[in-house]
């Protein structure tokens, strides 16, 4: 299930809730964010020492390399190709043309490619009738879909979307009360 959406017909609230998931950075990095990398990489260290999983730092335009032009293997070649891809990605497409391609393109769960298609699967909306609330759902989603897949597990759901929420307030996209209200908000799914 897709539905390709122009950028222009993306709602802030969506865009917004996706760079505050994913890359918060994104419209000041070239393709790469070193902040990002570094950070991983200290994580990943502590990380190994107690056998907990390693993170990655893959900003979007990383992400959109991998997901269009490379396999989905873990390995330290692939990140090298998936960074000079990125910075190739950015020299040539705006960063609106590079988002847009994100959230058509990225899986979301329940079969649904993209943010229109998801917005359909789980809430039987439009994307321009999202709230922060639902939008912020859907960008937890791309991290692990079938975990936070609220048909699966409605309360590590609504804990991964409180992050969101957390992250958008953190931003500046939302105030302290919008963002307590938010995340006293239950889920309410199409279903």
């Amino acid at each position: 299930k897709r539905i390709f959406v122009p950028y222009d017909a993306i709602p802030t609230v969506v865009i917004n809730s996706f760079l505050s998931a994913e890359d918060k950075n994104f419209f000041s990095h070239p393709g790469v964010d070193a902040k990002g990398v570094l950070r991983a990489v200290i994580k990943n260290i502590l990380n190994m020492t107690s056998s907990k999983r390693l993170e990655g730092a893959s900003t979007i335009t990383q992400q959109v390399a991998k997901n269009f032009l490379l396999t989905n293997e873990l390995s330290f070649n692939r990140k090298i190709k998936e960074a000079i891809l990125a910075f190739r990605i950015e020299r040539v497409l705006s960063k609106e043309r590079i988002l847009e391609l994100y959230l058509n393109q990225i899986y979301l769960g329940g079969g649904a490619y993209g943010v229109a298609s998801a917005s359909l699967e789980y809430f039987d909306k439009s994307i321009s009738e999202l709230n922060y609330n639902e939008a912020s759902l859907l960008a937890a989603l791309p991290k692990a879909p079938s975990r936070y897949n609220p048909y699966k597990d409605i309360v590590l759901a609504k804990f991964r979307r409180d992050l969101v929420l957390k992250n958008l307030h953190e931003n500046n996209y939302i105030n302290k009360i919008q963002y307590k209200k938010f995340v006293n908000k239950k889920i309410i799914l199409k279903k």
